[in-house]
């Protein structure tokens, strides 16, 4: 338990000393006038208050990645609460926080355009594709997750997993097409909230009821249960949007567009990050807590528990039956909430590369008709296959992390020829590279390579690009000298 209550300080801490340095690195400006003015349009450039600019922007990240992940990063042991506390402090929140400010300095572009500034023009294309079918990848996935969890909940309803599915797939159809203050402004801020009780509730009872977690220094950092999954990099895709996700680098121009001064970027970007990585410690002790009592598997499938079924059993068991309802509703809406963003950022990155105003809405049913056309495809395809969720799972899990490499490298150009301090986005982009290298190479779903061999080359890999930057950072200094 003192282990979880350190790791728990340390997020605080770090928004308010590390959070406070970043935001004092890039400097933000009370008095630039910010793209929600500059190109207000009614529709994706809408001033917001900052509470709800935070409160959307949290739960826009959120999604299943601190739930799901946290509760499958659990199974590599206490390690899991180290990378949500550094990765969470020094990358994931120093990504959203530049992302977010690079767009507001960029009149609010998206993350593409963004890479292509500072990456090159054949970045910006690939990236274009990549990111699209990131966010295609990703709101198929969070579609079968709540609607197996709502079922659930609903099963007096005479409503069945794929009667949900057809609802929350015609929700995304609408909420990608409103305007961004009609139901995104409106509702996300309770569904937020909701998520946030349930993080509160579950930490509560953690505390009072001291179950008697691992610490760090009992040998629990070794991975006990997962022998054939090395903890790095492993553990390191599987919780993502607890530490670090490229996809929060796509939600983060939405909120951009919105933000009314610079100077509440970091209690927005910085803050929104930590409060997933909050959410995402809880639900990894609650899963170590868990597993302790039960085991990894499920003695009646002979298969290890699913996220769905361990967030539900958890809230139920934990916070009553109201304060279960609730906490499950929260969990249910997250992923549903960060599935129709994510289709609003594709029809947004396809937009912005184009240079096609999307104010009228005949002019966005241009581009969001093929979005949803490929995202029901890839929806199906996961439903007709046994495993089709969890292959979707691993590669858009994969994708994310990879996104976050080109993410970081680009801001850490920004910051160079800005004249900031580049190095806080230059180390988190060269660990980044090693892990995403190193995972693809011997990753069951990647090239299945031998385990030392994918390190060294991660680690390679990693060094060129870090050599590759020093040499780019030499050259613009001798020419703007």
């Amino acid at each position: 338990m003192v282990s979880f209550l350190v790791a728990l300080a340390a997020l605080i801490v770090g928004y308010l000393t590390y959070g406070r340095f970043v935001s004092r690195v890039f400097h933000p400006e009370e008095d630039r006038e910010t793209p929600a003015y500059t190109k207000e349009d009614g529709v994706d450039y809408v001033p917001m208050p900052t509470w709800k600019v935070y409160m959307v922007q949290f739960l826009n990240i959120a999604g299943l990645g601190p739930i799901f992940g946290a509760i499958m990063g659990a199974k590599f042991g206490t390690a899991s609460y180290l990378w949500i506390v550094f990765g969470c402090i020094f990358a994931g929140a120093v990504h959203d926080y530049l992302t977010s400010m690079v767009s507001i300095r960029m009149n609010g572009a998206s993350l593409s355009e963004i890479i292509g500034a500072y990456l090159g023009e054949f970045a910006r294309k690939v990236m274009c594709v990549f990111i699209c079918v990131l966010l295609i990848l990703l709101a198929a996935t969070f579609v079968s997750g709540p609607a197996e969890l709502l079922s659930a909940m609903t099963s007096g309803w005479g409503l069945n997993a794929y009667g949900w599915i057809v609802i929350i797939f015609l929700y995304y159809v609408i909420a990608t097409l409103c305007p961004v203050d009609k139901i995104i402004g409106n509702i996300y801020p309770v569904f937020a909230f909701c998520l946030i009780f349930m993080a509160v509730g579950i930490g509560a009872y953690l505390v009072v009821a001291n179950p008697g977690l691992p610490e760090l220094w009992d040998g629990s950092l070794v991975n006990k249960e997962w022998q054939s999954a090395p903890v790095f990099p492993m553990m390191f895709i599987t919780i993502a949007c607890g530490a670090i996700s490229g996809f929060h680098g796509t939600q983060s121009p939405l909120m951009a567009r919105c933000l009314k001064n610079e100077r509440m970027g970091r209690r927005c970007f910085y803050g929104a990050m930590i409060t997933e990585g909050i959410v995402a410690l809880v639900w990894a002790a609650a899963a170590t807590c868990f597993y302790q009592d039960n085991g990894v598997v499920n003695p009646e499938t002979g298969k290890a528990f699913s996220g769905a079924y361990i967030a539900n059993f958890v809230s139920n068991n934990w916070l009553g039956v109201a304060g279960g309802v609730l906490a499950v509703l929260g969990i249910a809406v997250a992923p549903i909430t960060s599935g129709d963003t994510a289709l609003r950022s594709a029809r947004l990155v396809v937009a912005d590369f184009i240079n096609f105003e999307q104010k009228s809405i005949w002019r966005r049913l241009v581009i969001a008709v093929p979005i949803f056309i490929l995202t029901a495809i890839a929806l199906v395809w996961s439903l007709s296959d046994a495993d089709g969720f969890n292959i979707l799972w691993r590669y858009f899990s994969w994708t994310n992390q990879t996104l976050s490499v080109f993410t970081l490298w680009a801001l850490s150009v920004y910051m160079l020829r800005a004249r900031k301090l580049w190095i806080i986005a230059y180390l988190p982009a060269i660990f980044m590279t090693c892990v995403c290298t190193t995972y693809i190479l011997v990753a069951p779903e990647g090239f299945q390579l031998n385990y030392a061999f994918s390190l060294t080359v991660g680690i390679v890999a990693s060094i060129v690009c870090a050599v590759a930057f020093l040499m780019y950072r030499s050259s613009f200094l001798k020419k703007n000298a």
